[in-house]
């Protein structure tokens, strides 16, 4: 269920929760944009308070709500590798601050991935390219995407069965990617993304998501 906070969810003395989904309700079509190839086997769903992206090729999930920083997004992510179809180790990734230099509406794609290089976005590839890599890049929207840092190293490549927490923030000069608490990507930018759309994004996994939540200051 996507639940609205205005006045109410203080997380600390500076922090407050405006939007949450527990996942404990069918995939509300109001608040995400499933895009996605076809194929068999394909699915996104939610389960036991997750959402479930289990499908053979490329798969986003859009949140529907427009974000404007400063803002802080966070969200548990586990990779499941083990007898399913489409179980494989890599992809755990995301867009956030996307806009479509183009077109005001967003939601026009069918989930293959070279059809959003035209979009202005942060993106993170955590364990993409068969789990060898860890991305950190902005999109410019003009179908330049710009690498801004990479890992190679296992320390930052994907474990299979864990339970990452994923936070994002954009505040009011950089954006920084953590995972379980440590900063993976930080970056100063001199024409930082301050608005736009949140997505999950993978290829060619089963993935559980849940408890996400975006914070405001």
């Amino acid at each position: 269920m996507i639940l609205l906070l205005l006045t109410a969810g203080l997380c600390s003395a500076q922090q407050t929760v405006i939007y949450k989904d527990n996942f404990d309700k069918p995939l509300d079509s109001l608040n995400w944009k499933v895009e996605m190839l076809s194929g068999e086997n394909a699915r996104v769903n939610t389960e036991n308070q997750k959402l479930v992206i289990d499908a053979p090729y490329g798969v986003t999930v859009w949140f529907k709500h427009k974000l404007t920083g400063p803002i802080r997004i966070e969200y548990d992510w586990k990779v499941v590798v083990a007898d399913g179809a489409n179980d494989r180790l890599s992809d755990l990734n995301q867009f956030w601050m996307a806009t479509d230099p183009k077109n005001k509406d967003l939601f026009t794609r069918k989930g293959k991935f070279s059809d959003y290089d035209a979009l202005s976005l942060y993106y993170v590839g955590f364990g993409g390219n068969k789990n060898t890599t860890t991305r950190f890049r902005k999109y410019q929207g003009n179908g330049e995407r710009k690498l801004l840092q990479e890992y190679t190293d296992r320390s930052h490549l994907l474990k299979p069965n864990h339970k990452y927490h994923i936070t994002i923030e954009v505040t009011d000069r950089l954006t920084r990617f953590s995972v379980d608490g440590i900063a993976y990507f930080s970056f100063t930018d001199p024409e930082l993304l301050t608005n736009g759309y949140f997505g999950f994004r993978t290829t060619h996994a089963r993935h559980e998501i849940s408890n996400f939540r975006v914070f405001k200051p």
